[in-house]
């Protein structure tokens, strides 16, 4: 892991991040990807059965590994509550699926703020030391809270420069696999369609000042989207190293009495 200023400020970072992706519902698994020495793991709670106890038991974990690893928690919506409730477990942040508006995108803004600038409502959750340190939460929650969005349609591609500009939104994510289904191009990562939309995003997020990411989930993809320019990188998913590992494991076994 290289020293850098984090999930909220990549986008105006010269370095590169490189994170991780935890659907295995698991704190074990969350500490050992942090152990390695990712920038960042995303827990996703929009496509994986993950409780918000497990969501909590999860960030602790990735807090007690070796190192600085954030924590960006995928939400299943963009509801208030949702929002709310999530960081109040205090994650780094949020990542909200599916926003294709910058209406949208203002309205994640405000549920994760606190009045007077927004709705998020107060509790005595671990963000806020069960209650032991409200005051100092709130005035350090602006500077401290990061709000990445997804942007995974045509229509939100179309929308993009004005997403990236809503305050309050410190990055964009292109989700590849629904963009791409959006388009009509389902897995077709060369089609000339779907890189126009990756180019047009990643320039939105530059003009805007914010981070722009993306997804690979293998060698190939990794090396391709570090090139489309992106501040940060999710460079595979839990499952599919255990799975990757363990088809190589006995692939290789199954040869060695050859």
């Amino acid at each position: 892991m290289v020293e850098h200023d984090g999930l909220k400020r990549a986008g105006r970072s010269p370095d590169q991040l490189i994170g991780t992706w935890a659907v295995i519902p698991h704190p074990s698994t969350a500490e050992l990807l942090a152990g390695v020495g990712y920038d960042f793991v995303v827990l996703d709670a929009e496509h994986t059965p993950m409780s918000y106890e497990t969501i909590a038991d999860m960030i602790r974990a990735v807090d007690a590994a070796p190192g600085e690893t954030e924590t960006l928690v995928r939400v299943p919506d963009d509801a208030p509550a949702t929002l709310k409730r999530t960081l109040d477990l205090d994650p780094t942040g949020v990542l909200v699926p599916m926003v294709e508006t910058p209406e949208q995108a203002a309205a994640v803004v405000d549920a994760s703020r606190y009045p007077p600038a927004g709705t998020r409502g107060l509790g005595l959750g671990r963000a806020t030391g069960y209650g032991r340190t409200l005051g100092e939460h709130v005035e350090a929650a602006e500077e401290t809270v990061v709000r990445y969005v997804q942007l995974e349609s045509e229509r939100a591609v179309g929308n993009a420069d004005a997403i990236a500009a809503v305050d309050g939104i410190d990055g964009v994510f292109i989700g590849p696999v629904d963009l791409s289904m959006s388009m009509g191009c389902f897995g077709e990562w060369d089609d000339d369609d779907f890189l126009e939309a990756v180019d047009r995003t990643v320039a939105a997020a530059a003009d805007a000042g914010v981070a722009v990411g993306t997804l690979a989930t293998d060698a190939a993809q990794r090396a391709t989207r570090i090139d489309w320019g992106v501040d940060y990188l999710v460079a595979g998913v839990d499952a599919l190293h255990l799975s990757d590992g363990a088809v190589d494991a006995l692939d290789h076994s199954t040869t060695l009495g050859d």
